[in-house]
């Protein structure tokens, strides 16, 4: 009977032992902080429906407030070899620099005419190709899912009412060619400045303005060094969640199922929660005395920056115009 007993402990230990090896945690970057942001919900909603899912066997740990570098770092360290993080969330323009040329339509000015226009395009087989390309131009990710975190805006240390208050300002935006060259077209300076760093070069004047979406200026407190928000919504905040090789590999054909499964519901997540997120946002702001002007013309923006369309588009006209076939 002992001999049984002692058989049995050794049977749990092992079964216990298995169990915490099959326990995998996947590291996920954001760059923004996780409280009252919409990438945050996103990154959230992922953790919760993974460890559902999976039964705790996955569990995710959310490293939010840059902690492993802003996107184009995380990015770099990816493709020179790094596994430090599993899963990503970036502005899905950030891929085009790689190879993946489709994603610039995802941060062309003026493409999606509403939110409800890009979640149409999120739904359809355009969004899928765009969504695979990365694989196919051999990059070590895979595209998980699409979302969006409200359109982005121009802020300012000085008021900013109209296109013309932008003019020879220094203004902070991603360093890719869209980003650059719209804002060369609007008449204003690009200033390369990385994005943990904004607040310090908003505070000591090293930019006058940079662009966010709404919920993210509120949740970086850049409010409080520029406290002027024109809302032109020049480009949509586009998102995408992406999985390294690296961490797909740690997975059973399983888990990764539940690793996509969890990703389309981070994204339902970020539909819901996107239009109110902002509209809390904003709220906030008027009553923290932010001045928020809205644009109700964007004729003279469109104007100014389709150099830059044009230019992007040049030999994909067709996606071009698909895409605004779903509006």
């Amino acid at each position: 009977m002992k001999k049984l007993f002692s058989i049995a402990l050794v049977l749990v230990m092992l079964m216990s032992c298995a169990s915490a090896l099959a326990e995998v945690t996947l590291t996920y970057a954001e760059v923004n902080p996780v409280e009252g942001t919409v990438v945050g919900d996103v990154a959230l909603a992922f953790k919760d429906k993974l460890e559902e899912l999976s039964g705790g066997e996955v569990l995710v740990d959310i490293q939010a407030n840059g902690v492993m570098g802003d996107e184009k770092t995380v990015l770099a360290n990816i493709l020179g070899g790094d596994t430090s993080v599993d899963i990503v969330r970036i502005s899905a323009f950030a891929l085009n620099q790689y190879g993946a040329v489709k994603s610039v339509f995802l941060t062309l000015p003026y493409v999606f005419t509403s939110e409800d226009h890009y979640w149409k395009f999120v739904e359809s087989d355009l969004a899928k190709e765009m969504l695979a390309e990365s694989k196919e131009v051999g990059l070590p990710f895979n595209g998980l899912a699409y979302g969006e975190e409200g359109f982005r805006h121009f802020f300012s240390k000085v008021d900013i009412k109209t296109i013309d208050d932008l003019k020879g300002l220094k203004i902070r935006v991603s360093d890719d060619p869209i980003m650059t060259g719209m804002i060369q077209g609007l008449g204003a300076a690009f200033t390369p400045v990385s994005f943990g760093e904004l607040y310090t070069s908003l505070q000591t004047g090293v930019v006058d303005a940079a662009e966010q979406p709404i919920t993210n200026y509120l949740s970086n407190s850049f409010q409080e060094v520029a406290p002027y928000l024109l809302k032109d919504g020049h480009t949509l905040g586009t998102i995408e969640l992406i999985a390294t090789d690296a961490a797909l590999d740690k997975l059973t054909d399983e888990q990764k199922a539940m690793v996509q499964e969890a990703a389309d519901y981070a994204m339902a997540v970020c539909k819901e929660s996107v239009t109110a997120k902002q509209d809390e946002a904003q709220q906030k702001l008027i009553d923290m005395g932010c001045t928020v002007t809205e644009v109700e013309d964007k004729t003279p923006w469109q104007e100014a920056t389709k150099d830059v369309l044009a230019a992007n588009i040049a030999g994909m006209e067709d996606i071009y115009d698909a895409i605004l076939a779903l509006q």
